[in-house]
């Protein structure tokens, strides 16, 4: 495996290769392309710039997340987009890195009112396939110069460039915090519940249910009275949905479960991450069997966990929205690929991208056509 320990090794490592190259940060994730040479970020490690003052950080690509979220803590400080670990649910090793979760564009349950990893992304440098650096964006909020590669590169997973710094917006972290629950709702019900709680006035951070176990759960943030108040007038707009309970010790363990889907991990069986307009979130659940899930974002976002082999996409046939194969045997991946198959003009737009930023196509050739 290639370390470069520099953005000028990556540099010259990627303009000297012979042939393709995959591009890992702390390989959690388990993709890339077959039988390629691996280029790890792990040699570009650390905070280059924080200033708690004007709320932004920049990171190179390599720093583990935990790193990155113990400096911004030390401050009272957070990433607002809550990214996921996908170690528990992938069975992966290795330590997520803040390079792999801005390719990923890996985004929690705050999502529904934070937005996006790409949100919160202000500048990155990376290296594209020709060996060139690359920069865009800024260290501050303000800089919306020139054409917005900050954006285009979240979610790129690597086959535009290999990031090597990013630098983000960051925001306080609340002084408390509570969960609601409703428990013994189905799916359909339960996405009623939730949108009614983030339609409310009341600054809901996050929304999800967790199919088996029936739990329909809100969380809210902010200040110790406004929580206590905003708590106690959610309630009251849930009651009609069956009793409501709050939780305001457990918060943070119950999140990280939604957050990394852990009621999946560990359980044989294909994972798959469904992306659907919130509303119909319950019918994608049900054309897809009914299977033990995990559904965030107020419906929008489903973890599902399916028989292995099964084509969620087929299943979905006919609704709005996109399905990933995030967890399954390489025969599996070989025959269903990774991500769902793109709009043609879309795909047309997709390869001129990849071609114009690596075209010699060596930045982890075909993940993302299959």
């Amino acid at each position: 495996m290639l370390a470069p320990a520099s953005e000028a090794e990556m540099a010259e490592a990627v303009a000297a290769a012979t042939g393709p190259l995959r591009v890992t940060g702390g390989g959690t994730r388990g993709l890339g392309a077959g039988g390629a040479a691996a280029v790890s970020t792990g040699g570009l490690r650390g905070v280059e710039l924080y200033e708690p003052g004007a709320l932004t950080i920049v990171v190179r690509a390599g720093t583990p997340v935990a790193e990155v979220e113990e400096a911004l803590a030390a401050e009272g400080q957070r990433l607002p987009f809550e990214p996921m670990d996908h170690r528990a649910l992938t069975g992966a090793e290795g330590v997520p890195t803040i390079g792999g979760v801005v390719a990923a564009n890996a985004s929690g349950p705050r999502r529904v009112q934070a937005g996006a990893c790409r949100d919160s992304l202000i500048g990155v440098r990376f290296v594209d396939g020709t060996g060139t650096v690359v920069k865009n964006g800024g260290r501050v909020m303000k800089n919306v110069t020139g054409f917005d590669l900050v954006k285009l590169m979240a979610g790129s997973w690597g086959t535009l460039g290999v990031l090597t710094e990013v630098a983000f917006k960051v925001l306080p972290a609340p002084a408390a915090s509570a969960t609601l629950e409703i428990g013994g709702l189905e799916p359909g019900r339960a996405v009623v519940a939730l949108s009614a709680a983030l339609g409310s006035p009341y600054e809901v951070s996050a929304a999800a249910h967790l199919t088996e176990a029936g739990r329909t759960l809100v969380r809210i943030e902010g200040f110790e009275e406004q929580v206590a108040y905003r708590a106690e007038r959610l309630a009251d707009l849930l009651g009609r949905f069956g009793a409501v309970s709050v939780d305001r010790e457990g918060v943070a363990a119950t999140w990280a479960d939604v957050r990394d889907a852990a009621p999946l991990a560990g359980r044989p069986g294909d994972v798959w991450r469904v992306s659907v307009r919130p509303t119909d979130g319950p019918r994608a659940w049900a054309a897809l069997g009914e299977p033990p899930a995990v559904i965030d974002w107020g419906g929008g976002l489903i973890w599902a966990l399916l028989p292995e082999g099964t084509d969620a996409r087929a299943a979905l046939a006919g609704l709005p929205g996109h399905a990933t194969l995030v967890r399954a045997s390489a025969a599996v991946r070989a025959r269903l690929g990774t991500f769902h198959p793109e709009a043609p003009t879309l795909a047309r737009l997709a390869a001129e991208l990849r071609a114009k930023f690596d075209p010699r196509g060596i930045l982890n050739p075909g993940l993302m056509e299959r």
